[in-house]
């Protein structure tokens, strides 16, 4: 199968590329034709016997794409009511072509239409990606009796009510698909939250655009995913455990866990070496997390100083179970003077809690933040918008790279450039979850990807690694299902 192209477009990037499309010479016809006839084999897939199929039309070129669909699938010999929400003489431009193609009554839409009794599939081409506004009046009325009933909804490019800029039900109110077909390239309403639930299983359907009219328009939005691991370095014959970096990590006196699970992490994900910096006396428990992880003696802060100096230590990680105290924000400015890459999780980003200028005023090299949303908050207290738009503008703040976590985790840099992971399953909402994340970005960091494409490498592996584990999986599991994961990337 081949995989989906990893971009994600805008919605004014979709719109651009169709305007290019239809400047190349592509029939604006032609395109709305490929993408009715997308949302009518999807529709006959879910109808192999056939069945009555209700086609809600909006105004404007989703609605056309609506009327496309309806006039396919009543050739294909199934029974369509089509219902609008304005006249057949009122559409424009493509639009109006596919209204006047269709054979069938236009019935006025009405919040009856949402009871759907008796259809066994709803197309949804009311409102697409580009809406702006929450839904009112009818369209409402009829999307809380679609989403109160038990019909299906097939939804064409995004569920009417959704943003797919930020993948927000606008107004609180979308309607909730069982599958959406969108075109060309998916949108970040498609992969962010609560979009992703609401749409349902997702249809990229190829209209004819060319992937050039998309290289063009250079977007800055993609999804994680398994090609970033193309940038791991080679392993050779000759090859040298140094040749693959040297993670130092400061561990917490008391709270071992987090440190052992980052360091497991780290070694698994492909560091040459691993340091664990702690005080002597919790060094014992720190031990017991790899026989290989490298045990550093720091009791003061001076001793954190004095493991900085060796040059080898290539990639920085401070935060797990160090306490959000004076002694760990110290440690964090020093790791940034040595404008090495530095990793910062955890108690690591509290201790700054909203002192952003503060920390990026430290910034000397890459720097990297995984922040879960209540530390995003107590960092960034002042900064609203949906959770790209946050991450993006907390990019640009630090001059740094922004990892806000979730179940639809957001990677941002300083020049706008970002993406989204679709890849982690509920099985990671354990204790430690994060920390594991933090040592295989560590461990990459070491390695010497660049800070961006590192954090959505790793976002992406830790996701995997908890695919197919299903409820019982626990934080310590993770580490040791990275070696398969691996070895399946380097398959030919």
């Amino acid at each position: 199968m081949t995989p989906a192209p990893r971009e994600l477009l805008t919605v004014a990037e979709m719109a651009a590329a169709d305007r290019a499309a239809i400047a190349a010479g592509i029939p604006e016809a032609r395109l709305m034709e490929a993408a009715g006839g997308a949302v009518a084999r999807a529709a006959l897939a879910r109808l192999p016997s056939g069945g009555r199929v209700l086609v809600l039309c909006g105004p404007g070129n989703t609605g056309g794409d609506g009327f496309v669909a309806a006039r396919l699938l009543q050739q294909a010999g199934c029974a369509v009511t089509l219902a609008a929400t304005q006249a057949v003489q009122a559409y424009r431009g493509a639009a109006a072509g596919a209204a006047a193609a269709w054979q069938g009554t236009v019935e006025a839409l009405e919040p009856g239409h949402g009871d759907a009794g008796g259809f066994a599939l709803v197309i949804d081409a009311l409102f697409g990606a580009g809406l702006a506004r929450p839904l009112e009046g009818t369209v409402a009325a009829v999307v809380r009796r679609l989403n109160a009933g038990a019909t299906p909804v097939l939804a064409v490019d995004v569920p009417s009510g959704l943003s797919g800029d930020s993948g927000e039900a606008l107004g609180g109110l979308a309607v909730q698909a069982v599958e959406s077909v969108t075109f060309c390239r998916r949108k970040p309403g498609h992969l962010l939250l609560p979009g992703r639930r609401l749409c349902g299983r997702v249809i990229l359907a190829d209209i004819g655009i060319p992937d050039s009219v998309v290289e063009e328009l250079a977007p800055k939005l993609a999804e994680t995913g398994p090609w970033l691991a193309k940038l791991l370095p080679g392993r050779r014959a000759e090859s040298h455990k140094y040749d693959f970096g040297f993670l130092l990590i400061r561990g917490g006196a008391s709270m071992t866990g987090a440190g052992r699970l980052a360091a497991r992490a780290a070694l698994r994900s492909g560091a040459g070496l691993v340091g664990l910096a702690a005080p002597a006396a919790s060094l014992p428990v720190y031990a017991t997390a790899a026989a290989s992880l490298i045990l550093l003696p720091a009791e003061t802060p001076d001793d954190w100083i004095r493991l900085l100096g060796d040059a080898r230590r290539n990639a920085l990680l401070v935060g797990p179970g160090n306490g959000a105290t004076a002694e760990t924000r110290a440690a964090v400015e020093a790791a940034l003077a040595t404008g090495r890459a530095t990793l910062l999780d955890a108690d690591a980003i509290t201790c700054f809690a909203g002192e952003a200028p503060a920390l990026a005023a430290q910034v000397r090299g890459p720097l990297v933040l995984t922040p879960h949303e209540g530390e995003f908050r107590r960092l960034f207290p002042d900064l609203a918008g949906d959770k790209l738009a946050r991450a993006r503008a907390a990019a640009r703040a630090l001059n740094g790279v922004v990892l806000l976590k979730g179940a639809d985790t957001v990677v941002a840099a300083p020049d706008g450039c970002a993406a989204v992971n679709a890849s982690a399953p509920p099985a990671l909402a354990v204790a430690g979850s994060g920390d594991v994340l933090a040592g295989i970005l560590g461990g990459l960091l070491a390695q010497g990807l660049p800070a961006f494409e590192a954090a959505a490498l790793a976002a992406w592996l830790h996701g995997a690694a908890a695919e197919g584990a299903g409820r019982g999986l626990i934080a310590d599991d993770l580490p040791d299902r990275l070696p398969a994961i691996f070895a399946r990337l380097e398959t030919p």
